[in-house]
């Protein structure tokens, strides 16, 4: 399969942070997945790296200002501006998203900005008083709105020696945030707060014994990484997956289904979120009691386990949160509408996506899924069989739709 970076001009812009090392790392990984990297510094940005860093990693000339060296075109702006596929701002200052978001042009960056009318993607990198700042985030909004892909900076450790929020993301998420730009996914999610839940939990039996299922967490880092990418924030509550969870989401590991409904809850009670997704697969059963140490064979004939209902996490979510879009899985045996509509009902949900798990392509280790999506509104659609990842991207359509439907209320 074709890399989607290569062949593709790419335009990086570097920014006077002390992350601006960070960016040469970027600038090597992108050409080495072949693509043709130019590189625009500002003035503080080579106070902190040389450009001799970049026009050696890139195998390009480094523009700087025009004003102070002579030897550059006095039109350099226009033409990187339009020869560019992407143009990737990282670091991002709080400086530079300013000006972007005003419309200021006193620099070759910020001038080249101006041109520019390819996809633009944006790291902010700075101390996180300045990132919370609500000039800075009135300014990053205001940039998402005209469809700029901004990469959310981790917490850490920072250069002013506290923690908190302002780390540049890794080159890894930056490197996908371009990807994403150039497939030309759409960013329809952007302020939209998702908690979703995946893979399956595990009910002891013993200290080495447990009741599980076959669920591996696919569907749910599916739909975890579609929303993240369409600009949501997305918080994934993951029991036993057996895949790698999505970069640049927030992660909570539980282990039972009790600690799956608790850690729902309590991410709920810090702060507001819009939807709730459970493509998670807890356990609707437990056993009564927990025998210490291991069961041995020769200690037991016959063992008989009792088990009891476990809480349900979505109808508890829809007890104590009236207003939140609330969408579940049902994983049928056999057709699968029927149990979908009852599910909906009974647990007070918007949208329910079933499948019947009896279907080749639709079990629960495939990487594919045939899904019929039925909403409270009456909608129904049936999706053939697809990747996990294509039925996310559609079931979070109807999501869009749903949540558009619910502010014209």
């Amino acid at each position: 399969m074709n890399d989607v970076l290569e062949g593709k001009r790419i335009l990086v812009g570097v920014t006077g942070s002390i992350a601006a090392f960070k960016a040469a790392q970027l600038v090597s990984q992108l050409r080495q997945r072949g693509a043709s990297v130019h590189v625009i510094m500002t003035k503080h940005a080579t106070a902190l790296v040389t450009p001799l860093t970049f026009a050696t990693l890139s195998n390009n000339p480094v523009f700087t200002d025009p004003f102070e060296n002579p030897n550059e075109p006095p039109l350099a702006h226009l033409q990187l501006a339009k020869s560019a596929d992407v143009v990737v701002i990282a670091p991002a200052t709080a400086n530079i998203i300013a000006k972007m978001a005003h419309g200021i042009a006193d620099d070759l960056l910020s001038t080249t900005m101006l041109a520019v009318r390819c996809p633009i993607v944006v790291a902010p990198a700075m101390d996180a008083d300045m990132y919370e700042h609500p000039t800075t985030q009135a300014n990053l909004e205001l940039l998402r709105s005209r469809g700029v892909f901004i990469v959310e900076p981790e917490a850490g450790w920072l250069a002013s020696g506290r923690l908190g929020k302002g780390r540049l993301a890794s080159v890894e998420q930056i490197i996908e945030a371009i990807e994403n730009a150039l497939r030309g996914i759409k960013r329809d999610l952007e302020g939209v707060r998702m908690l979703i839940t995946a893979g399956a939990t595990r009910e002891p039996i013993d200290a080495v014994r447990f009741i599980s299922n076959p669920s591996t967490g696919k569907m749910g880092c599916a739909i975890a990484k579609a929303a993240s990418e369409r600009g949501a924030n997305v918080t994934l509550v993951c029991g036993h997956i057996d895949v790698s969870p999505p970069k640049g989401i927030q992660i909570v590991t539980v282990g039972t289904a009790e600690q799956m409904l608790n850690a729902v809850l309590d991410e709920l009670s810090k702060e507001h979120f819009d939807v709730v997704i459970g493509a998670g697969a807890p356990c609707d059963f437990r056993p009564v009691s927990v025998f210490e140490g291991k069961l041995r064979r020769g200690e037991n004939e016959k063992l008989v386990i009792e088990l009891e209902p476990t809480h349900d996490i979505l109808a508890t979510v829809r007890e104590n949160y009236k207003d939140i879009l609330i969408v579940g899985f049902a994983a049928e045996y056999g057709e699968p509408t029927k149990g979908a509509v009852e599910k909906m009902r009974r647990k007070g949900l918007d949208m329910v996506v079933a499948n019947d798990i009896t279907q080749p392509g639709a079990g629960f280790a495939s990487d594919t899924n045939i899904v019929t999506i039925v909403r409270r509104d009456g909608v129904t659609e049936e999706l053939p069989q697809m990747s996990k990842l294509e039925v996310a991207h559609r079931v979070l359509d109807h999501v869009k739709e749903l949540l558009e439907a619910k502010k014209g209320r």
